[in-house]
């Protein structure tokens, strides 16, 4: 707070952008929940309470995808509807969806405006994001029509077309968003061997999950010589750790009758495929997920924490963050003082920021899920941490505890969603504005012991 003078023309309160993306967040999380607490917003015409009207809210803004009721036999249309419009304008994020605002009634962007645009996309520079927000809305409406129009075709061949274009839209839209909001009671479970249903949702949530400064920086330069490190690191990483996830998954599951054990081989390949690809981003299943071993518990957490790509509609400390901690930690092994990553040099302040949002990521898991041993006693910790890194890394896999949780441990859990979606984002912002304001004075060096 400031004291009104000469240079803030009398202004008290001097919101910094990252206060305001995160106030941005909180009012659409609180429409959202007054919408989804109108009766007509559900089948039975009984409002939800406020706290599970809030938890569901926050998870489709956040593009989460826990649910402490079931969305299919719950909501009405209309509910389902306002579930979609948070789900796509969460993906977007709070200042994509005030652009496109400002474009359709034609107002101008100010700097200001183009700031927070900036740290909300987590962009280089001002220079281009106006057109960076175009192409946003561009390729998200025309990925998710093509992943409706072939999930609409294939639906309908075992359901009207009315309610297949519709199961369609709804699917297209939360896969591409990484939402993982389903129509059915066990999400995606009754196509775990249907080739087209596993293809196009999980294209759909890798193509939201690489981030569109990759997307557009594939389609601009079209060489892999020309691309952006950006876009390598994210293309490589990305590559590797599905086809490595799901081998992991196969050999962890492939002998287990709750889950892979009772399929068919061709069928056990596309479920490990899907469970293996699906943790970093979004929250669908196609098997049980209560049901997986413990050594796939624990591996899935750690997909979940790893997350996404920056700039994308995933969540999670960001598969660039976890690449630069694990190259740094190969030069320190090494001895080397710099950083190189395909013969480009890392600057240490990225290091030392990736660094801090993990720490940063980790704190806050380690809090939650120290609150929920607390309220949820007698419940399966496993369980419990599960549903806490899910809920960090804005995945929404479920391990079937979320219905249990008691209505302090349910707004805990929806603590940790928004922390999970704004929490990142909010640290690399508040990192750049102290960035700015060092210090010329340095004190002498001293070292302490470590390891």
């Amino acid at each position: 707070m400031l004291l009104p003078n000469k240079y803030n023309k009398g202004k008290i309160i001097n919101l910094q952008p990252a206060h305001i993306l995160v106030l941005g967040f909180f009012c659409l999380i609180f429409i959202g929940t007054c919408l989804l607490m109108i009766p007509f917003a559900t089948r039975d015409r009984h409002h939800l309470s406020f706290i599970d009207a809030l938890f569901e809210a926050t998870s489709a803004v956040c593009v989460t995808g826990l649910a402490v009721v079931d969305t299919g036999t719950t909501f009405t249309l209309f509910g389902q509807i306002v579930l979609l419009l948070l789900i796509q304008l969460g993906g977007w994020g709070f200042m994509t969806t005030g652009i496109l605002l400002f474009i359709i009634l034609g107002k101008k962007i100010g700097l200001k405006q183009r700031l927070l645009l900036k740290e909300s996309l987590n962009s280089f520079s001002l220079q281009g994001v106006i057109k960076l927000v175009q192409r946003i809305i561009v390729i998200t409406l025309l990925v998710e029509f093509v992943g409706a129009l072939i999930l609409a075709i294939r639906w309908s061949q075992e359901m009207s077309w009315g309610k297949a274009v519709y199961y369609g839209i709804f699917h297209s839209i939360s896969a591409f968003n990484n939402a993982g909001f389903g129509l059915e009671p066990d999400n995606l479970s009754k196509w775990v061997g249907d080739p087209t249903v596993n293809i196009v949702i999980t294209l759909l949530f890798m193509i939201g999950g690489i981030g569109f400064f990759v997307i557009a920086d594939v389609f601009e330069k079209r060489s892999i010589r020309k691309i952006s490190l950006h876009t390598k690191i994210v293309l490589l990483f990305t590559l590797l750790m599905n086809m490595v996830s799901t081998l992991i998954i196969f050999s962890l599951e492939h002998d287990n009758p709750g889950t892979l054990g009772n399929l068919s081989t061709a069928d056990k390949w596309w479920a490990a495929y899907f469970q293996g690809v699906v943790p970093r981003t979004a929250g669908f299943n196609t098997v049980d997920i209560s049901q997986l071993t413990l050594s796939s518990l624990v591996y899935i957490m750690g997909l979940m924490f790893i997350g996404a790509a920056p700039g994308s509609t995933g969540g999670g400390i960001k598969i660039t963050t976890f690449a630069l901690l694990l190259f740094a930690l190969w030069a320190v092994l090494r001895n080397k003082e710099d950083i190189n990553i395909f013969e480009r040099r890392i600057p240490q302040e990225l290091i030392f920021r990736a660094l801090s949002i993990a720490v940063s990521g980790i704190m806050f898991i380690f809090v939650i899920f120290f609150f929920l041993t607390i309220t949820e006693k007698g419940a399966d910790m496993a369980k419990v941490l599960f549903e806490t890194f899910s809920a960090a890394g804005t995945v929404g896999l479920s391990a079937g505890f979320t219905p249990e949780l008691s209505p302090t441990g349910r707004l805990l859990i929806t603590i940790m969603m928004f922390i999970g979606r704004v929490g990142p984002l909010t640290m690399a912002f508040a990192l750049a504005i102290h960035a700015k304001n060092r210090s010329k004075v340095r004190y002498a060096e001293e070292k302490i012991l470590i390891g």
